[in-house]
Formats: structure tokens, C-alpha cells, sequence
């Protein structure tokens, strides 16, 4: 998932609070009904550059998982108290980052307490992993997984990044690896004209491999695309106001035209003047645009509190 993530909203964020004369600090974690601190810990001693498990947030994500992953593998895993997979899943990275001796740590962050960290990597379900390396992510798993099966993976992506890390012993070259023939034959047909047959390749692909971000990216930017272009460029200049469908058309063609603002402004009036299923539906197409692009984009971010404005 190399690129596919961009957490660079982050550390501006961390930046600014710094430009600011604030100073992160690292909070210790809320106790849950039980009297702990969210999933069992169970680490273990420290490592060289710091503690093999650390509970991370907003303020300490840049100093904790960017700058930390110049140095040694981070797991970012991604919880929350009431998530029931996340309590089996805790443990388990906890036990193994005590047992890795310095060659990853493990940053264990609330989605709760953290939302702008969960946009950032776009989570959809939790649990949620995510391995970092260089300030980048680099791959990542959704829901419960077995020690041994988590040692491969890691182990695997140690193989290709380890050399790279000062903080990691070296672990060999590893093989490049190869391309997906399916998102080779999907290119190929994208290449060629047949705009249809790759839309139905690449959503074949992200159904079947739901952590695939690269397919389910392509997938939603080429069915932009193709609806966009069905629609007539004058409706731009001839939808009603209170028309839903022909409001949603005109957004589509500014947004093709690289005008995302006009394009997300559309939209909210939309859901301004109206309610209940038309409401719903123009607000489900707004953040179906909003995966288009980097949720840190400005024009995002104001279309976002723009939408919550206009629902609340």
C-alpha cells in the first residue's frame, strides 16, 4: 500500500502545535469500565530506541511513528474499546513486540480519541494494522490474525524494508516483487479502450481483497470518470435547485472540469433543501467525492465542515 496513504496532514499538525509553543506530550490511556487501559498490554521491556509497545495520539504521531520509522519498523494498530476483534487481536502484537527485540515496535492508537489518525489512513473496519517504514506505509491487514501468521508478515515485510532501517540488522536483499497479473490485465484493458472491462477487473479485484487499496482506488476514480462523462456539460447551467439527481450530474462534471469546490458546493445545497432519502443520498455521494482525493486536500476539509454545518 506503498503511496496510497498520505499522512503528511499529520505532521503538519504536530508541526503547527509545535510553531505554536505546545508541547506533545504523551498522554497515559483512559481506564475502560474494567480498570484497563483498553486491550490488555502485555509488554514487555523496553528496547533500545524506546518501549516495544507505546499508546500513541494526534499530538505524538509524528514523534512516535514517522520519525520512529526512519530508524525501526512500526505496527500501527488501529483499536477501539468497543471493538470485540481488537481485544483478541491487542494481546497477541502486544506479545510478539516484546518479543521482537528492538527490530519493530508497536503503536497502539484509539480511533475513538484519534479521528483525524483514522482518516488519514482511511479506515473502514478495525481491527486495522498498518506497517511503517520510512515515514511511509507499506502494507497493512484488517480483523484477527494468528501469532504465526502475524511472524510471516512481519517477517516478510522486515525482507524487503529491513536494509533500509539503521535501527534493523540487515536481512538480505529481497526479491522484487512481481506485478499482479490482474491488475496488469486490468491496466491493459484501461490502455486499450475497454473502459468497462477494467472497471468490472478492478472491482472483481477489491471485492476479493478488500485491503487491495490500490484496485479499490482505481476502481472508484475510473467509475467517476465514466459516469462524469455520460452527463451532458450543460446541466451545469440548467439544473433546478431542488432537482437531486440533476444537482448530483452538475457535480460530476465540475469535479471532471477540476473544480472540486463548485463541484462539493453543489452538493451541500442540496442537502440544504432537502430531507430524508433524497438528503441521505446526496450526502452518500458527497463522501463517495471525498475518496477521490487526499483528506487532507483544503478544498476537502472545508467541504467537510461545510456538510457538517449543513446537516446539524
Amino acid at each position: 500500500m506503498a503511496g496510497a496513504v498520505d499522512l503528511s496532514a499529520l505532521k503538519e499538525r504536530a508541526d503547527a502545535q509545535r510553531q505554536q509553543g505546545q508541547r506533545p506530550t504523551r498522554p497515559q490511556p483512559e481506564a475502560s469500565p474494567d480498570g484497563s487501559a483498553g486491550p490488555p498490554s502485555t509488554a514487555g521491556p523496553d528496547t533500545a530506541s524506546g518501549d516495544a509497545v507505546m499508546d500513541v495520539t494526534e499530538e505524538t504521531f509524528e514523534s512516535e511513528v514517522l520519525v520512529r520509522s526512519q530508524q525501526q519498523l512500526v505496527l500501527v494498530d488501529l483499536w477501539a474499546e468497543w471493538c470485540g476483534p481488537c481485544k483478541q487481536l491487542s494481546p497477541v502484537l502486544e506479545s510478539l513486540a516484546a518479543r521482537a527485540q528492538g527490530s519493530w515496535v508497536l503503536a497502539k492508537i484509539d480511533v475513538d480519541a484519534n479521528p483525524r489518525i483514522a482518516q488519514a489512513f482511511r479506515v473502514q473496519s478495525i481491527p486495522m494494522v498498518v506497517a511503517i517504514a520510512q515515514g511511509q506505509p507499506v502494507a497493512a491487514f484488517n480483523g484477527v490474525r494468528s501469532e504465526a501468521e502475524i511472524t510471516q508478515w512481519v517477517d516478510d515485510i522486515l525482507a524487503q524494508v529491513g536494509d533500509a532501517l539503521p535501527g534493523i540488522a540487515p536481512q538480505g536483499e529481497a526479491e522484487p516483487e512481481p506485478d499482479d497479473p490482474r491488475m496488469v490485465a486490468a491496466e491493459d484493458k484501461l490502455n486499450g479502450g475497454d473502459f468497462e472491462g477494467a472497471l468490472a477487473d478492478y472491482r472483481a479485484i477489491a471485492e476479493a481483497e478488500p485491503d487491495n487499496v490500490e484496485a479499490a482506488s482505481a476502481a472508484r476514480n475510473l467509475d467517476f470518470v465514466l459516469r462524469a462523462q455520460a452527463h451532458d456539460p450543460a446541466i451545469v447551467d440548467t439544473a433546478a435547485p431542488t432537482d437531486v439527481d440533476a444537482q448530483l450530474a452538475a457535480a460530476d462534471v465540475l469535479l471532471l472540469a477540476q473544480q472540486p469546490e463548485q463541484a462539493f458546493d453543489r452538493i451541500i445545497g442540496v442537502v440544504k433543501v432537502t430531507a430524508g432519502d433524497d438528503r441521505t443520498r446526496a450526502r452518500t455521494r458527497l463522501l463517495e467525492l471525498f475518496e477521490l482525493f487526499d483528506p487532507a486536500e483544503p478544498f476537502v476539509v472545508s467541504a467537510r465542515r461545510k456538510l457538517a454545518t449543513a446537516l446539524y
